[in-house]
């Protein structure tokens, strides 16, 4: 059995792979536009999506890529050149087509730096996000398969419970951090629980994770979900339950231990850090908009639809599904280079003015779900109901169990997480009339340290 976290490689060894690499980080871009106009450019002459004033004003960059056409190119990090896809027709070709867009990233890797920030969340990892063909198909039936066992009304109980323990703790305070007292541990405790995880566990789970997501100490915090990951595998092979992990495990397609960390990983960087930012960009809104604040105040609660719209308009991974094209090629006027990163922007695809009414909320209408916040193609999200459930109830909760909560600082105020990829709020202060605790129930799992 593999207990060595140096067992799950983030790459397999260059020699398994032709032809040679494409154009290293300093390379010139392709024939498409680049320059330093926008937000701050970056070592390779490109706007770059990384600073204060890309965390504080995402949508104002998107909108200055726009004059560029639906796609544009972009540095993610200091020397790390990208084609960033805005436009939302543009991306669904992309999505659609793995055949010209393939996710395998080990070309690319052998032109960064070892520490640089942004190769954890993009390496390749033989996961069912990052492969494509027979491969993606193998790993993503264990998934959607284990997945589909989730009975929704046992997750809706985990969701209320925890809820209401973390909850309970702040209730008597009349003021409180959701970010960090609520959204950020909540979808941990639910992943703990789905997956038969330990909270010892748990808490170096969630270290790794938040670590690549913000890149702080990247290199560092990859390591510690690589050894915590494979802890749980061997967990899991020692003393299997009724959980999502241990279906896995025994599922016909016979995953490795390898294979079960990779998926395990992905699981978690999607179930824990995107969750979050979902419950608290929904709280947010409801809290902020004055289309939401009279329902509120009357005992109503819009939650799904407020849900909807964060979905169109900030959803909670704002630009991922990082593809590299094998060979150099034109696309929506853009010369693509050879291995070099073509990113999706949901952000901006879902606001495309060019898709209806010209202004940000792009093609939202309320009821029409037609966003890329799940993605689309062969990689759509395989957890996309319970994700959703698991947001809709843990925001109930809060409203139900805090009534006349209100946002401690100006909508305008809140900090935003660093971070290329996801959409994420620092913190989420709070007020609200002291509440008492919830009526004495089974016990809840102990918040990660």
């Amino acid at each position: 059995m593999t207990t060595d976290p140096a067992a799950v490689p983030p790459s397999a060894p260059a020699t398994e792979l032709e032809p040679e690499p494409g154009p290293g980080p300093d390379a010139a871009p392709g024939t498409g536009p680049a320059g330093g106009s926008g937000p701050g450019s970056g070592g390779t002459g490109r706007p770059r999506m990384y600073g204060p004033a890309f965390d504080a004003a995402p949508d104002r960059f998107y909108a200055e890529l726009r004059e560029r056409g639906p796609v544009a190119p972009v540095e993610l990090a200091p020397g790390v050149p990208a084609t960033l896809v805005i436009g939302y027709d543009a991306a669904l070709e992309v999505l659609r087509d793995p055949g010209t867009f393939p996710k395998d990233a080990r070309r690319w890797e052998r032109t960064v730096a070892p520490d640089c920030p942004v190769l954890p969340m993009m390496m390749y990892r033989p996961n069912c996000l990052l492969t494509d063909g027979g491969v993606h198909a193998r790993l993503r039936a264990a998934v959607t398969d284990s997945l589909a066992r989730l009975d929704p009304f046992t997750l809706r109980e985990h969701v209320e419970r925890n809820g209401d323990a973390l909850i309970d703790a702040f209730a008597a305070d009349g003021a409180a951090d959701l970010a960090a007292q609520y959204a950020r541990v909540l979808p941990l405790l639910i992943f703990n629980e789905m997956f038969g995880c330990p909270a010892e566990i748990g808490d170096r789970l969630v270290f790794g994770m938040s670590g690549i997501f913000d890149g702080v100490e990247a290199e560092k915090a990859n390591a510690v979900l690589g050894e915590a990951v494979l802890d749980l595998v061997a967990l899991k092979r020692r003393s299997p339950g009724a959980d999502v992990a241990s279906w896995m495990l025994g599922h016909p397609v016979g995953l490795t231990d390898e294979e079960m960390a990779h998926q395990l990983i992905l699981l978690l960087g999607a179930g824990t850090e995107p969750e979050q930012n979902l419950i608290t960009n929904g709280i947010r809104l409801l809290l902020s908009d004055d289309r939401f604040a009279g329902d509120l105040s009357g005992g109503s609660l819009p939650v799904e639809e407020a849900l909807d719209e964060i979905l169109w308009t900030d959803p909670p991974m704002a630009n991922y599904a990082v593809t590299y094209p094998v060979r150099d090629l034109d696309f929506a006027g853009v010369r693509l280079p050879a291995d070099q990163p073509v990113v999706i922007s949901f952000a901006a695809a879902n606001t495309d003015p060019a898709r209806a009414g010209g202004d940000r909320s792009g093609a939202y209408r309320a009821g029409n779900r037609a966003h890329l916040a799940w993605s689309a193609g062969p990689h759509t999200c395989p957890a996309k109901n319970p994700a959703r459930l698991i947001a809709i109830v843990a925001i109930e909760r809060v409203l139900d169990r805090l009534p006349d909560l209100e946002l401690a600082v100006p909508a305008g105020g809140l900090v935003w997480r660093p971070g290329p990829f996801h959409r994420a709020l620092a913190e989420l202060p709070v007020r609200f009339p002291p509440a008492p605790r919830a009526p004495a129930g089974p016990a809840a799992a102990r918040p990660p340290r």
